[in-house]
């Protein structure tokens, strides 16, 4: 009864502050919106305007400025959705981003270049899995979020297909 009532009361704090809500075993309820902020090296699930998990990621290589082109290994920034699930990925499982947009088009136009594709929120390489929870220190991919595995597990479940993620600097 006792830990019933301190799960309450750190529930009951958390939502004041609106701070994630602490969660048990189990999956989260639904996200409705994914924020990344890069600088911060975060992603937050958030459900109704309220934060339910942070994660921290790692970005591509060159994590400075939003994407430009195929290639240039750097993470979008603006608003995308997620569009596919892929569980047989090479970086345990990943959820697709709908990067390019049309605007991403026309400014790797511009370079005269492709915009690129692929970019996705993965697990960790098998090169990176030794890092586990350290991993963000590293920025590593082509342009993907990743997260540890276990994180990824619990993503691939709150999120559904048409989720928006915005990407800020």
């Amino acid at each position: 009864m006792r830990s019933r009532l301190s799960l309450l009361s750190a529930c009951a704090l958390a939502l004041l502050l609106g701070a994630p809500l602490p969660v048990e075993a189990g999956p989260l309820p639904p996200a409705d919106r994914v924020i990344v902020v890069k600088s911060k090296r975060q992603l937050t699930l958030m459900r109704r305007g309220k934060v339910m998990k942070n994660f921290k990621i790692s970005l591509g290589r060159e994590p400075l400025g939003a994407k430009r082109f195929a290639g240039d290994g750097r993470t979008p920034e603006g608003t995308y959705r997620l569009t596919a699930w892929n569980p047989n990925s090479r970086f345990h499982r990943s959820i697709r981003i709908s990067y390019p947009m049309p605007e991403d088009k026309a400014a790797a136009r511009a370079f005269g270049r492709s915009p690129g594709g692929d970019i996705m929120i993965h697990g960790l390489s098998a090169g990176m899995r030794s890092a586990g929870a350290g991993h963000y220190r590293f920025d590593w991919t082509e342009g993907c979020l990743a997260v540890t595995d276990a994180e990824m597990d619990v993503i691939w479940d709150s999120v559904q297909p048409g989720t928006p993620i915005e990407i800020l600097p």
